[in-house]
């Protein structure tokens, strides 16, 4: 996986959520049919915890703890999609 992939996750944490991001490893990838795209996942560590929506790009952004987000009313993508893959990572291997 190319550099600056990583690179490019880290700068766009930072833009849309002013938080800043060390370790990025590449996790997975879906297709996207439409506009025929490539969402691509990656698990980034948090170096900042301070959370500011700077672009507009993001409506929300907030932290979420394992216990929050293994609650039986906590609404969670379907299993099918990349969002739901890389929660089910952080709540099985990240530390």
């Amino acid at each position: 996986m190319n550099r600056h992939r990583f690179d490019s996750s880290r700068r766009e944490a930072f833009e849309e959520t002013n938080v800043r991001v060390g370790k990025v490893s590449y996790h997975s990838s879906q297709p996207w049919p439409f506009p025929v795209a490539l969402m691509v996942g990656f698990a980034a560590k948090a170096e900042s915890q301070y959370i500011n929506l700077n672009d507009g790009e993001l409506e929300d952004a907030r932290w979420f703890s394992r216990e929050q987000l293994s609650a039986d009313d906590m609404k969670l993508p379907f299993r099918i999609f990349i969002a739901r893959r890389l929660v089910d990572h952080f709540l099985q291997q990240c530390d």
